[in-house]
């Protein structure tokens, strides 16, 4: 089925989409700080995971919230606060960590996947996320005639606008991380792994 956005809508579209992502938050904080404190490729995982929490809920948005109803049921409230308890775990283990940990060269592959998976949680645990875009896209599209070519377009704008915002802000905190000694890069892993404790804990405790 050929697409409904006119040019002119994907434009506006990827437009707004860098604005929010650009937007001081959550997901930016967590780019950043995994970035500035394992390295560049770490905040660029975070920031993967994060865009492809984002297209999860673009999905739903666009095909049905029945189908989030239908298919996790009572467990979709255990997302968040799994999420949420996945970021303390990695703000203690930032907080234990030694200063020579701080060198990308130098951190466990392991951590690689928890640099995306925290990036995933962030996004997931916000289950609002989708009711804003159900508000989101209606000014873009009609949702009632959504076509599965609408839904790859988005997909892109979503990983070009989102992601690449996000790198920006994991390369800035990279290139920062570069200039600070190892007892100040210290201070900053533990900065970091206070910052996600209190995220973890503001997404299980929020309403």
């Amino acid at each position: 089925m050929q697409s409904t956005l006119s040019f002119g809508s994907i434009l506006a579209l990827f437009g707004a989409m860098v604005v929010l992502a650009a937007l001081p938050s959550v997901s930016v904080l967590a780019v950043s700080t995994r970035s500035a404190s394992a390295g560049f490729l770490h905040g660029a995982l975070t920031a993967a995971g994060i865009v492809l929490g984002d297209l999860i809920f673009i999905a739903i948005a666009l095909w049905g919230l029945s189908f989030l109803t239908e298919t996790l049921g009572g467990f979709s409230i255990w997302i968040k606060y799994l999420g949420g308890a996945y970021l303390i775990f990695l703000g203690v283990s930032l907080w234990r960590a030694q200063a020579g940990s701080l060198r990308a060269s130098e951190a466990p592959e392991s951590s690689l996947l928890s640099s995306f998976l925290a990036g995933l949680s962030i996004t997931l645990a916000d289950q609002k996320a989708t009711l804003f875009y159900l508000g989101f896209f209606p000014a873009f599209l009609d949702l009632s005639q959504i076509s599965y070519a609408d839904t790859a377009i988005i997909a892109a704008v979503t990983i070009f606008a989102v992601g690449g915002v996000k790198l920006i802000y994991a390369f800035l905190a990279d290139r920062a991380r570069s200039l600070i000694n190892p007892t100040a890069s210290q201070t900053l892993n533990r900065f970091a792994g206070l910052i996600l404790i209190a995220v973890g804990t503001f997404l299980i405790f929020k309403p």
